[in-house]
Protein backbone atom coordinates (compact mmCIF):
# COMPACT_ATOMS: atom_id res chain seq x y z
CA UNK A 1 0.00 0.00 0.00
CA UNK A 2 1.41 3.14 -0.44
CA UNK A 3 -0.35 6.34 0.76
CA UNK A 4 0.70 9.79 -0.78
CA UNK A 5 1.06 12.74 1.40
CA UNK A 6 -0.28 15.63 -0.59
CA UNK A 7 2.13 19.19 -0.68
CA UNK A 8 0.22 22.55 0.02
CA UNK A 9 -0.02 23.23 -3.79
CA UNK A 10 -1.38 19.90 -3.97
CA UNK A 11 -3.96 20.49 -1.15
CA UNK A 12 -4.70 24.20 -2.64
CA UNK A 13 -5.88 22.67 -6.10
CA UNK A 14 -7.72 19.56 -4.37
CA UNK A 15 -9.83 22.55 -1.93
CA UNK A 16 -10.63 24.54 -5.75
CA UNK A 17 -11.63 21.00 -7.13
CA UNK A 18 -13.40 20.44 -4.07
CA UNK A 19 -15.07 23.77 -4.16
CA UNK A 20 -16.25 23.17 -7.86
CA UNK A 21 -17.35 20.03 -7.39
CA UNK A 22 -19.86 21.17 -4.58
CA UNK A 23 -20.93 24.12 -6.98
CA UNK A 24 -21.65 21.25 -9.26
CA UNK A 25 -24.10 19.20 -6.68
CA UNK A 26 -26.14 22.03 -6.14
CA UNK A 27 -27.02 22.74 -9.69
CA UNK A 28 -28.23 19.06 -10.10
CA UNK A 29 -29.78 19.48 -6.58
CA UNK A 30 -32.07 22.16 -8.04
CA UNK A 31 -32.74 20.18 -11.03
CA UNK A 32 -33.94 17.40 -9.45
CA UNK A 33 -37.55 16.78 -9.72
CA UNK A 34 -40.61 14.30 -11.07
CA UNK A 35 -40.37 13.69 -14.78
CA UNK A 36 -36.85 14.73 -15.04
CA UNK A 37 -34.47 11.34 -16.94
CA UNK A 38 -31.36 10.54 -15.34
CA UNK A 39 -29.68 11.27 -18.80
CA UNK A 40 -30.95 14.79 -18.38
CA UNK A 41 -28.76 15.15 -15.21
CA UNK A 42 -25.78 13.58 -16.55
CA UNK A 43 -26.04 16.19 -19.00
CA UNK A 44 -26.59 18.87 -16.86
CA UNK A 45 -23.81 17.77 -14.71
CA UNK A 46 -21.24 17.75 -16.98
CA UNK A 47 -22.02 21.01 -19.38
CA UNK A 48 -21.63 22.88 -15.81
CA UNK A 49 -18.41 20.67 -15.13
CA UNK A 50 -16.98 21.62 -18.26
CA UNK A 51 -18.33 25.20 -17.72
CA UNK A 52 -16.26 25.36 -15.06
CA UNK A 53 -13.04 24.46 -16.30
CA UNK A 54 -12.43 21.11 -14.96
CA UNK A 55 -12.95 17.16 -16.70
CA UNK A 56 -15.58 15.34 -15.34
CA UNK A 57 -13.15 12.12 -14.05
CA UNK A 58 -16.25 9.13 -13.84
CA UNK A 59 -16.64 9.42 -17.81
CA UNK A 60 -14.54 6.89 -19.68
CA UNK A 61 -12.88 5.57 -16.12
CA UNK A 62 -12.43 1.86 -16.66
CA UNK A 63 -14.93 2.31 -19.44
CA UNK A 64 -17.59 3.87 -17.62
CA UNK A 65 -19.73 5.45 -20.38
CA UNK A 66 -21.16 8.81 -18.35
CA UNK A 67 -19.97 11.90 -16.40
CA UNK A 68 -22.19 10.76 -13.07
CA UNK A 69 -23.40 8.12 -11.43
CA UNK A 70 -27.14 8.40 -10.76
CA UNK A 71 -28.64 5.36 -8.53
CA UNK A 72 -32.36 5.40 -7.82
CA UNK A 73 -33.68 3.96 -4.85
CA UNK A 74 -32.65 0.03 -5.26
CA UNK A 75 -29.60 1.16 -7.04
CA UNK A 76 -26.70 1.82 -4.51
CA UNK A 77 -24.42 3.06 -6.61
CA UNK A 78 -23.33 3.45 -10.16
CA UNK A 79 -26.36 3.06 -12.42
CA UNK A 80 -25.58 4.48 -16.03
CA UNK A 81 -27.93 7.44 -16.87
CA UNK A 82 -30.68 6.87 -19.51
CA UNK A 83 -32.91 8.68 -21.81
CA UNK A 84 -35.79 6.43 -20.53
CA UNK A 85 -35.40 6.10 -16.62
CA UNK A 86 -37.51 8.77 -15.15
CA UNK A 87 -37.68 10.23 -11.92
CA UNK A 88 -40.68 10.07 -9.89
CA UNK A 89 -42.48 11.27 -6.86
CA UNK A 90 -41.62 9.74 -3.64
CA UNK A 91 -38.37 7.90 -5.13
CA UNK A 92 -34.56 8.72 -3.90
CA UNK A 93 -31.75 9.30 -6.35
CA UNK A 94 -28.25 9.55 -5.61
CA UNK A 95 -26.01 11.51 -7.20
CA UNK A 96 -22.29 10.32 -7.40
CA UNK A 97 -19.87 13.18 -9.02
CA UNK A 98 -16.46 14.01 -8.92
CA UNK A 99 -13.95 16.12 -11.98
CA UNK A 100 -10.36 16.94 -12.08
CA UNK A 101 -9.18 20.64 -11.36
CA UNK A 102 -5.57 21.16 -13.09
CA UNK A 103 -4.62 17.65 -12.57
CA UNK A 104 -6.12 16.95 -8.85
CA UNK A 105 -9.29 15.24 -8.37
CA UNK A 106 -12.59 15.74 -5.83
CA UNK A 107 -15.47 12.86 -5.14
CA UNK A 108 -18.72 14.06 -3.80
CA UNK A 109 -21.92 11.66 -3.33
CA UNK A 110 -25.43 13.26 -2.23
CA UNK A 111 -29.03 11.20 -1.71
CA UNK A 112 -31.82 13.06 -2.45
CA UNK A 113 -35.62 12.94 -2.53
CA UNK A 114 -37.71 13.25 -5.32
CA UNK A 115 -40.84 15.19 -4.20
CA UNK A 116 -42.59 14.18 -1.17
CA UNK A 117 -40.48 10.26 0.28
CA UNK A 118 -41.74 8.73 3.14
CA UNK A 119 -40.71 9.26 6.55
CA UNK A 120 -39.00 5.56 6.12
CA UNK A 121 -36.97 6.83 3.23
CA UNK A 122 -35.74 10.20 4.90
CA UNK A 123 -34.81 8.42 7.40
CA UNK A 124 -32.73 5.93 5.97
CA UNK A 125 -30.86 9.24 3.80
CA UNK A 126 -30.58 10.98 6.87
CA UNK A 127 -29.07 8.35 9.03
CA UNK A 128 -26.65 7.45 5.93
CA UNK A 129 -25.32 11.24 5.61
CA UNK A 130 -25.15 11.28 9.72
CA UNK A 131 -22.95 8.23 9.47
CA UNK A 132 -20.49 10.03 7.80
CA UNK A 133 -19.66 12.66 10.15
CA UNK A 134 -19.81 10.13 13.07
CA UNK A 135 -17.06 8.96 10.69
CA UNK A 136 -14.78 11.33 10.68
CA UNK A 137 -14.75 12.72 13.67
CA UNK A 138 -12.44 9.70 14.13
CA UNK A 139 -10.42 10.86 11.12
CA UNK A 140 -7.72 12.59 13.12
CA UNK A 141 -3.53 12.15 12.66
CA UNK A 142 -2.98 9.99 15.38
CA UNK A 143 -6.12 7.86 14.70
CA UNK A 144 -5.71 4.57 12.83
CA UNK A 145 -7.68 4.48 9.12
CA UNK A 146 -10.37 1.50 10.73
CA UNK A 147 -11.24 3.88 13.65
CA UNK A 148 -13.77 5.30 10.89
CA UNK A 149 -15.01 2.32 9.80
CA UNK A 150 -15.80 1.55 12.91
CA UNK A 151 -17.17 4.61 13.98
CA UNK A 152 -19.62 4.62 10.77
CA UNK A 153 -20.73 0.98 12.00
CA UNK A 154 -21.58 1.92 15.47
CA UNK A 155 -23.82 4.70 14.50
CA UNK A 156 -25.76 2.33 11.66
CA UNK A 157 -25.73 -1.13 13.23
CA UNK A 158 -28.37 0.59 16.08
CA UNK A 159 -30.51 1.18 13.20
CA UNK A 160 -30.59 -2.01 12.01
CA UNK A 161 -29.51 -1.13 8.11
CA UNK A 162 -27.32 -2.90 6.32
CA UNK A 163 -23.91 -1.59 5.67
CA UNK A 164 -22.65 -2.30 1.82
CA UNK A 165 -19.31 -4.48 2.60
CA UNK A 166 -18.29 -4.89 -1.29
CA UNK A 167 -18.09 -1.34 -1.75
CA UNK A 168 -15.71 0.78 0.11
CA UNK A 169 -13.99 4.53 0.12
CA UNK A 170 -10.44 5.23 -0.80
CA UNK A 171 -7.89 7.78 -0.96
CA UNK A 172 -7.89 10.62 -3.84
CA UNK A 173 -5.43 12.98 -5.59
CA UNK A 174 -3.98 12.62 -8.59
CA UNK A 175 -6.20 9.90 -9.15
CA UNK A 176 -9.51 8.80 -8.65
CA UNK A 177 -8.98 5.76 -6.61
CA UNK A 178 -5.87 5.64 -4.86
CA UNK A 179 -4.47 3.92 -1.68
CA UNK A 180 -6.25 3.18 0.86
CA UNK A 181 -9.11 1.36 0.40
CA UNK A 182 -11.71 2.81 3.44
CA UNK A 183 -14.25 -0.08 4.61
CA UNK A 184 -17.67 1.31 6.21
CA UNK A 185 -17.98 -1.93 8.29
CA UNK A 186 -16.36 -3.03 11.45
CA UNK A 187 -12.46 -4.22 11.58
CA UNK A 188 -10.76 -6.33 13.56
CA UNK A 189 -7.67 -4.65 12.79
CA UNK A 190 -6.75 -0.49 13.25
CA UNK A 191 -5.84 -0.04 9.68
CA UNK A 192 -2.55 2.27 8.78
CA UNK A 193 -1.99 5.54 11.18
CA UNK A 194 -3.65 8.57 9.77
CA UNK A 195 -1.03 11.49 8.96
CA UNK A 196 -1.63 14.91 8.15
CA UNK A 197 -1.66 15.40 4.42
CA UNK A 198 -3.88 12.69 3.44
CA UNK A 199 -6.75 13.00 1.27
CA UNK A 200 -9.57 10.42 1.63
CA UNK A 201 -12.83 10.17 0.25
CA UNK A 202 -15.13 8.95 2.92
CA UNK A 203 -18.37 7.22 1.12
CA UNK A 204 -21.24 5.34 3.23
CA UNK A 205 -23.50 3.19 1.64
CA UNK A 206 -26.54 2.05 3.37
CA UNK A 207 -29.43 -0.33 2.64
CA UNK A 208 -32.72 0.17 4.53
CA UNK A 209 -32.76 -4.25 4.12
CA UNK A 210 -30.04 -6.57 4.06
CA UNK A 211 -26.17 -5.61 3.21
CA UNK A 212 -25.52 -7.40 0.43
CA UNK A 213 -25.89 -6.17 -3.15
CA UNK A 214 -26.02 -8.01 -6.61
CA UNK A 215 -24.44 -6.51 -10.47
CA UNK A 216 -26.71 -5.91 -13.05
CA UNK A 217 -25.94 -7.61 -16.43
CA UNK A 218 -24.27 -3.94 -17.47
CA UNK A 219 -21.74 -5.03 -15.03
CA UNK A 220 -21.75 -1.59 -13.83
CA UNK A 221 -25.18 -0.79 -11.53
CA UNK A 222 -25.08 -2.10 -8.46
CA UNK A 223 -28.33 -3.24 -6.30
CA UNK A 224 -29.48 -4.50 -3.06
CA UNK A 225 -30.53 -7.95 -3.31
CA UNK A 226 -33.72 -7.58 -1.83
CA UNK A 227 -34.74 -4.65 -3.17
CA UNK A 228 -35.00 -2.58 -0.70
CA UNK A 229 -33.68 1.12 -0.82
CA UNK A 230 -30.28 2.32 -0.47
CA UNK A 231 -28.28 5.77 0.00
CA UNK A 232 -25.53 7.31 -0.26
CA UNK A 233 -23.41 10.37 0.90
CA UNK A 234 -19.35 11.05 0.32
CA UNK A 235 -17.11 13.74 0.90
CA UNK A 236 -13.36 13.87 -0.34
CA UNK A 237 -12.18 14.64 3.39
CA UNK A 238 -7.93 16.06 4.07
CA UNK A 239 -6.31 15.20 7.30
CA UNK A 240 -4.99 17.95 8.71
CA UNK A 241 -1.93 18.76 11.37
CA UNK A 242 -4.03 18.86 14.02
CA UNK A 243 -8.05 19.11 15.12
CA UNK A 244 -11.12 18.07 12.82
CA UNK A 245 -10.43 17.03 9.21
CA UNK A 246 -11.23 19.30 6.26
CA UNK A 247 -13.89 18.99 4.15
CA UNK A 248 -12.85 20.13 0.61
CA UNK A 249 -16.19 19.22 -0.89
CA UNK A 250 -18.69 20.99 1.91
CA UNK A 251 -19.14 24.66 2.72
CA UNK A 252 -17.04 26.38 0.36
CA UNK A 253 -19.85 27.85 -1.90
Amino acid sequence: MSVTIKSAKEIELMREAGRLLEIVHKELEEAIRPGISTWELDHLGEKTIRSLGCIPNFLNYNGYPASFCISVNDEVVHSIPNKHKILHEGDIVSIDAGLIYKGMHSDAARTHAVGQITPEAQKLIDVTRQSFFEGIKKAVAGNHLFDISNAIADYVEPFGYGIVEELVGHGIGHALHEDPQIPNFRQKRKGIRLMPGMTLAIEPMINIGRPDVEWLDDDWTVVTEDGSLSAHYENTILINEEGEPDILTLGHV
